[in-house]
């Protein structure tokens, strides 16, 4: 099986989209929806008996511990999305260094066993934050997912490979990198990995893209966030493309997440990678 299910498990008020609106001294005063949409998603995987690769933000680990170790119970991977959401490349290397550092110890610490996988908020290693490779490598994880091999206002290396391999960091380390999936049509490269794509697609669409990389024998990585089940969570003002990226058929995707499960059959990052003899 070359199919990987993620899940970026952060609250709707983290999104780089809505940050002009809701800063980050404000996440502590506004209630959390994360815990309730992520059992939903559990819940579902159970149903559908698929497990996933949930990489949990430190910011929701820190707060909500049970959480975690009920993702990991339930026979789910657990792996790192950071501490605070910041984009990468907006951040020195000291500070990532840091929050990555942390955030990783706190989720080993609640599971008493290691975390192997990383990726970063919004894909935000790009070229400009290729350095970060390197503090991932020095700080023990063996994998990353956090390149993007398209072109985007804020993320995406577009000639990245796109297949999960080995990577040599810019100080000369290692590092095994899975690349969020792309597919093409009429020639043209599209991203077909999910979050707000799945959305915006039509189902039939991003089926017809995922079964042509899946036909070519090629890993896929689908990946969505638990506040995109969420249609009841608070609007919040934005700009035009911001409302738009983040609130486009949340209503529609817990119902096309069921189909795509019934579709297609998925597994974790590690197992993925494990069989590849990639880790």
């Amino acid at each position: 099986m070359n199919n990987v299910l993620s899940v970026d498990v952060e609250d709707y008020f983290h999104v780089a989209a809505l940050s002009e609106t809701i800063k980050v001294d404000d996440w502590s005063n506004i209630s959390p929806r994360v815990v309730d949409n992520t059992r939903r998603l559990l819940d579902l995987f159970d149903r559908h008996n698929v497990k996933a690769t949930h990489f949990v933000l430190g910011w929701v680990a820190e707060r909500f511990p049970e959480l975690v170790r009920e993702i990991d119970t339930r026979g789910h991977e657990v792996a790192s999305h950071g501490y605070s959401h910041q984009l990468v490349y907006d951040q020195s290397p000291d500070v990532f260094h840091e929050e990555t550092r942390k955030s990783k110890a706190m989720l080993e610490d609640i599971l008493g066993k290691p975390v192997h996988g990383y990726r970063a908020a919004s894909y935000s290693i790009t070229k400009k934050s290729l350095w970060a490779l390197d503090i991932l490598s020095d700080l023990g994880f063996k994998y990353d997912s956090s390149i993007f091999p398209i072109r985007h206002d804020r993320y995406g290396i577009p000639d990245a490979e796109p297949l999960p391999h080995k990577l040599k960091t810019p100080n000369g380390n290692h590092i095994v990198e899975f690349p969020l999936t792309t597919s093409s049509l009429f020639g043209v490269k599209m991203p077909a990995a999910g979050g707000g794509y799945f959305r915006l697609y039509p189902y039939a669409l991003s089926k017809f893209l995922l079964r042509r990389v899946e036909k070519e024998h090629k890993p896929i990585v689908f990946y969505l966030h638990p506040w995109e089940i969420d249609h009841a969570q608070p609007r919040v003002k934005a700009s035009a493309l911001s409302t738009f990226r983040h609130y486009n058929n949340l209503d529609k995707c817990e119902g096309r997440l069921e189909k795509l499960l019934q579709d297609f059959s998925f597994t974790t990052m590690s197992d993925v990678l494990t069989a590849q003899k990639l880790l």
